[in-house]
């Protein structure tokens, strides 16, 4: 288990240095420089060379890379905005934790409910049951995720005043109303990876009790709900693996979710960074969903070696 993990953390973090590399090179190369957008456009050659003097823009790239990376590494600084002269710590701190909260919400009722509809669905195969939830697998991925988001704001929200249209209410002023606020946009945000979950438990857990060896423990005797735990402890392995990729991908899609029902979230300061051209805030923004999407995947792998003790020795 040691090894595996050592060796994942590794190769984490050598995908974190490349991810960095290019995100930085790729924002240097906007065509507009920052002293553009901050001084406009009747600013002087001298302005726009004083301007790149005072923020260390006028350094070759990969100096500026490392003095970027060192300031995350040595003192967990994700620098300063050029456009606004915020700090991406402050901005990052305020916002992460809203996104942070809806993406949870959503993945863990994705994983739950995901895994109870594909568990009795594989279970009982060719019923109702089984029909119903694969219904509801193919209609969670078809279902465009902004769209819905409009429809369940026009039905609950503007018709029956059922839920809040927009924006998240803070925990500290009323739980219920916060949790309220929630509801729709973390429903719409997992619905697509609550759906795509469902179908890789069924098919999983349909191909292990296929499998000879689950036939045999049956032969011998086993109550049906243990046979069943030890087809889930195999069957959940590939699960896993897409739930944690799926975990990382929900920031993404958060993007849209959180423009929809305009909350200010991380996912939203980076949409708004994109139409300010503020890379700062963007390479800080991507970093952060980086740094989530790798953890996540690590946390998969490790998970899975104690579900599955052999990749653990392969290592």
């Amino acid at each position: 288990m040691a090894s595996l993990f050592l060796r994942r953390a590794g190769v984490s973090l050598l995908s974190l240095l490349l991810v960095s590399l290019v995100l930085f090179v790729l924002t240097r190369s906007i065509p507009d420089s920052p002293a553009r957008i901050v001084l406009g456009d009747e600013a002087t050659p001298a302005d726009i060379a004083h301007f790149d003097a005072d923020h260390g823009l006028d350094k070759p790239i990969l100096v500026q890379y490392f003095r970027w990376v060192g300031g995350i590494v040595f003192h967990a600084d994700l620098g300063k905005s050029f456009t606004t002269g915020l700090r991406m710590n402050d901005q990052v701190a305020n916002t992460l934790p809203v996104t942070l909260e809806l993406v949870m919400l959503a993945f863990v009722v994705s994983v739950v409910v995901s895994l109870a509809l594909g568990t009795m669905s594989a279970v009982l195969r060719d019923t109702p049951l089984d029909y119903g939830a694969r219904l509801i697998a193919v209609l969670g991925v078809s279902v465009p995720g902004f769209w819905l988001a409009l429809v369940l704001i026009l039905f609950f929200a503007v018709d029956r005043d059922w839920f809040p249209p927009g924006g998240v209410v803070p925990i500290t002023d009323d739980v219920y109303e916060h949790l309220r606020s929630l509801v729709l946009p973390a429903f719409c945000l997992g619905i697509f990876y609550m759906a795509v979950l469902t179908r890789m438990t069924r098919s999983s857990l349909l191909d292990v009790l296929g499998q000879d060896f689950m036939r045999t423990a049956r032969a011998s005797g086993l109550s049906r709900p243990r046979v069943l735990m030890y087809a889930l402890r195999n069957a959940l392995v590939p699960v896993v693996t897409i739930a944690g990729m799926s975990f990382g991908h929900m920031f993404g899609w958060a993007l849209i979710i959180e423009q929809v029902f305009n909350i200010d979230g991380l996912s939203h300061a980076l949409l708004q960074a994109i139409q300010q051209r503020d890379y700062a805030m963007v390479q800080a923004v991507v970093m952060v969903f980086t740094v989530v999407f790798v953890v996540a995947n690590l946390c998969a792998d490790v998970v899975n070696a104690s579900l599955n003790p052999r990749m653990a020795a392969a290592a």
